[in-house]
């Protein structure tokens, strides 16, 4: 780093930055400013898109029911909590808890503000200086949580969950009597991939390890299986373990309000015995300021909707999920589509090709979400298209079109 005239020290450049940060100032698509939003159209300057980014998935952002509950409790409880949770909690954080806890089958909930700073403060606190082990794909926040944790004195090893008999013989590998955490996604937020969790819960079980799943993309979309369910997502939408079959022994989940639910909040469904050690160990519950007012009441709000007219929704967004994999398959893309889940990953042959694929989709008036080295391995460079309830089905038919275009001008990755 070098002095600069005003005193300051400039960052030293990270030479893998590098193609992120020519991105960012010569593609459109990324770190655009957003000047119009009519549910998922979106104006940039005079140029309107569909929008394809949005990880609201439910529509629950549009709803009017849900906008309606924000008013009153802002009336109620000013538009921001004053305190951290350690020192008060509005009534709105218990109903929700106790709402959330009936909803997942879970022993009990603790709501703090943000997934990423739960992976960043409970994983170190779990880990204990003893052994974590985090899968290879897992989403970066929850790897940088794992990060912190080594830094606190834990050993740090990868797996990976198709391999369960790897992650058993690194279980066994490790001296017995230290605590063993296992840390992976439960639904893949580039593929939309769930893996076997009763296969790796039923191995951490036998070795006395506990399993952390982060399910910020399955909360809300994917839930218990059921005979009348009316998608192959499940009902209720209660998450990754319930769709799986699982329980909640030997695991903490995680999950997130601020996708599906459209709400800044999130979760962990853990017993009651960690939650009381967490509202003195973790650091947001005893410092970070709480969620908005707002965000409280339309979570709230938002699962009162899901009661109702949630498998309705899930229903038709299976529907047009369907439409757009359905579509991808038909062009021989290489795009994950065993779950049918509304996140759609296009990876391309060439990385250096994404600007240029980027300034197409612009122009077709699709905004998408851009997977750029290094926030994915280079081999996995492309783009993400999430589909949400909001999206028409004549938005699915201009994302289709834009998609075969993109397939005929550029060298996205086929299915060998």
């Amino acid at each position: 780093m070098r002095e600069t005239a005003a005193g300051l020290r400039e960052v030293r450049r990270d030479p893998r930055w590098a193609e992120l940060a020519h991105l960012r100032r010569t593609s459109p698509m990324c770190d655009a400013v957003l000047d119009e939003v009519r549910g998922r159209h979106i104006r940039s300057g005079d140029h309107w898109l569909i929008d394809f980014a949005s990880c609201n998935y439910l529509g629950f952002d549009w709803d009017p029911e849900i906008m309606d509950a924000i008013a009153p409790a802002v009336r109620q409880w000013g538009t921001h909590p004053s305190w951290s949770r350690l020192l008060g909690s509005p009534q709105l954080y218990p109903a929700i808890e106790e709402r959330l806890t009936a909803l997942l089958g879970a022993p009990d909930t603790l709501l703090l503000p943000t997934a990423t700073l739960i992976h960043a403060s409970v994983i170190p606190v779990l880990a204990d200086q003893g052994h974590v082990f985090v899968e290879a794909r897992a989403h970066r926040t929850v790897y940088d949580g794992c990060v912190s944790a080594r830094g606190q004195g834990a050993t740090l090893r990868r797996f990976r969950a198709d391999r369960p008999d790897e992650l058993d013989a690194l279980l066994r590998a490790v001296p017995s009597g230290a605590p063993r955490l296992v840390c992976l996604d439960g639904v893949d937020s580039m593929t939309g991939g769930i893996p076997d969790l009763p296969v790796l819960a039923g191995l951490c079980r036998e070795r006395g390890a506990t399993l952390y799943v982060d399910d910020t993309h399955g909360f809300g979309v994917i839930g218990e299986r059921a005979a009348d369910e009316l998608c192959p997502y499940g009902s209720r939408g209660n998450g990754a373990v319930r769709h799986t079959g699982e329980s909640y022994d030997g695991i903490v989940l995680v999950g997130g309000f601020s996708k599906a639910y459209s709400s800044l909040l999130a979760f962990l469904a853990l017993p009651s015995r960690l939650k009381d050690h967490l509202k003195v160990a973790a650091a947001p519950y005893l410092y970070s300021g709480p969620s908005p007012t707002a965000s409280l009441a339309t979570a709230l709000a938002g699962l009162e909707v899901n009661d109702r007219r949630g498998d309705a929704i899930r229903a038709d967004l299976h529907r047009k999920s369907v439409r757009v994999l359905d579509h991808v398959d038909a062009l021989g893309l290489d795009a994950p589509t065993g779950h049918r889940l509304p996140i759609v990953e296009i990876p391309l042959v060439d990385a250096s090709e994404l600007e240029a694929v980027a300034g197409f989709l612009w122009d077709q008036g699709i905004y998408v979400t851009l997977a750029a080295y290094p926030l994915v391995p280079r081999d996995r460079v492309g783009f993400r298209v999430q589909i949400t309830a909001l999206n028409s089905d004549e938005d699915i038919d201009r994302l289709n079109d834009a998609l075969t275009g993109a397939s005929r001008r550029f060298a996205l990755r086929r299915r060998s």
